[in-house]
């Protein structure tokens, strides 16, 4: 009967992204700042727990990262409270893992549609909370609606089971259950498409969530799953908490109940999560499963033969798009000895075209999400104005969260610039001796990620699709900007455990395979 409703779905096609170059679309948009700010600026918004809305201890305000401006209040949930959403989220486990595959697509379908209808809105509250330009916002809240179509599918895909070779005196088949309670723990710099996929992820194979969001960005996460609740999705099913890393952090990692953690963020973060899950803890049933993504120090790779204006487009918006706030963004570029100059050059053109300002105006850049971001950058900065070629950029106000685009040249392979997660928009320039040394300094990495490989040369392609180590390969194309359904995307080494969301393998991570034969 699933085999028959999965094809019942039209076939998927991405979501088309905004056009503000149309005066009436922008204009939309414009309108949609106004009604948030009417409708949500100075209120205060509950945590989720056992389907009811509830107070903690005290609140905190999130700010507006461009203005500091005070934006909305949130929750300190209390540590009584984080345990009681874990005892919610396993009891709701009880029924919800037996729910309809259907009614779960059904209700992610729905949820597609209302946020097509409400994507301006929130579209001005991710750019509010985070300083995301209309075009990144936009960018992201379509990635959700794509979340919402591809789960739906997803949902039904693995509800079907795998076949097996059979016996010929039993009737044997192998399906696939839920594993119960998961902590998705995300960050603010995608604070819809992440927590959505981490979230939808463990909701589409049955399992029941404790979702933490970004406390800097946590209405993007609320309204998303108040949308889901007016979807149809029980509202036991998700516990929502905000709060102190100190009750949110270690204590719900070790927790007993809790079957699995999805986490996005820092490497010494996920480190730390793995680590700590490893250990069971008295009472505990199982090994906890951990799905990481901890960031990158994505590569860009340009052969002499490439179009170099095309590669140098590509690494200018990789580098550079949302402040270089995303773990996929371009940080080194590695170019062939011949066209060096020539590519440094036509990026440097690129970027110093970019222009400051305020991402309500849809600057083409604004701030990085906070002063001790900006601080942090700075140190970088001014080390690497001792070790490498400073040619843009490099120096800011003190105070200020505008960190302009930078660009160093002459960069060694050994040189932090090169090796660590800057994690801003910073961008390395690194000669290499032919293309085979390119692909050799882009691999000199800990994380593998996301890279790009620039070439017309069919041989030298295939080449870089077998020997560069990363999770998610563009060739002729910017390493930014995967397409939920299409680049299912998770990196290698200490990017993280390779898990692709947006992929055909994503759900597996939420999963335990279940083998029955019975003889005739």
């Amino acid at each position: 009967m699933t085999q028959i409703l999965s094809q019942g779905f039209l076939p998927f096609e991405h979501e088309p992204y905004s056009n503000f170059s149309d005066e009436t679309v922008a204009q939309k948009q414009r309108a949609a700042f106004d009604e948030v700010r009417r409708r949500y600026v100075g209120q205060t918004f509950p945590l989720f727990i056992g389907g009811q809305e509830v107070e903690g201890e005290g609140t905190f305000t999130v700010t507006n990262p461009a203005t500091g401006e005070a934006l909305w209040h949130f929750q300190n949930v209390t540590p009584e409270q984080r345990d009681a959403a874990v005892a919610a989220a396993k009891s709701a486990f009880e029924s919800w893992q037996h729910s309809d595959p259907f009614q779960r697509a059904s209700i992610f379908k729905r949820a597609a549609q209302l946020l097509r209808a409400r994507r301006a809105e929130f579209n001005a509250v991710m750019t509010l909370e985070n300083g995301k330009n209309w075009a990144e916002a936009d960018g992201e809240v379509a990635e959700s609606v794509d979340h919402f179509e591809v789960f739906a599918r997803e949902t039904l895909r693995w509800a079907e089971g795998k076949p097996v070779y059979p016996m010929p005196d039993e009737h044997v088949t192998m399906h696939y259950e839920p594993l119960g309670v998961v902590v998705t723990i995300s960050p603010w710099n995608f604070p819809s498409a992440i927590p959505l996929g981490m979230g939808l992820g463990a909701l589409a194979a049955g399992n029941t969530v404790v979702w933490k969001p970004a406390s800097e960005t946590p209405l993007s996460s609320w309204l998303m799953i108040e949308l889901l609740f007016e979807a149809g999705l029980p509202r036991n099913t998700i516990q929502f908490l905000t709060g102190s890393d100190e009750v949110l952090g270690d204590a719900l990692v070790d927790h007993k109940d809790v079957r699995m953690i999805a986490f996005t963020g820092s490497r010494e973060i996920g480190c730390r999560i793995y680590e700590r899950a490893a250990k069971v803890q008295p009472g505990q049933k199982w090994l906890k499963r951990v799905m990481a993504e901890m960031g990158g120090k994505d590569a860009t790779v340009v052969c002499a033969d490439a179009d170099l204006d095309a590669a140098a487009l590509g690494i200018a918006q990789a580098a550079f798009g949302y402040s270089g706030q995303k773990c996929s963004a371009c940080s080194r570029a590695i170019v062939e000895d011949s066209v060096y100059d020539e590519v440094l050059e036509k990026v440097l053109a690129h970027a110093r075209k970019l222009r400051a300002g305020l991402p309500e105006d849809n600057a083409d850049y604004g701030p990085v999400i906070h002063q001790g971001s900006a601080e942090r950058i700075r140190s970088y900065l001014d080390a690497g104005k001792q070790s490498a070629r400073l040619l843009l950029g490099g120096d800011f106000e003190a105070g200020s969260p505008v960190v302009p685009p930078t660009i160093f040249g002459e960069v060694e392979s050994s040189d932090p610039l090169f090796q660590e997660e800057i994690f801003g928009p910073v961008l390395t320039f690194t000669r290499a001796r032919d293309w085979q040394h390119a692909i050799e300094l882009a691999n000199d990495s800990d994380y593998g990620l996301t890279g790009s490989f620039y070439s017309l040369d069919p041989a030298k392609i295939a080449e870089a699709r077998r020997r560069f180590h990363v999770g998610n390969l563009y060739v002729n194309r910017k390493c930014t900007g995967a397409m939920s359904g299409t680049h299912a995307f998770g990196g290698y080494g200490m990017s993280g455990t390779n898990a692709k969301v947006g992929g055909p393998d994503y759900l597996f991570w939420f999963l335990q395979t279940k083998t029955t034969a019975q003889k005739y």
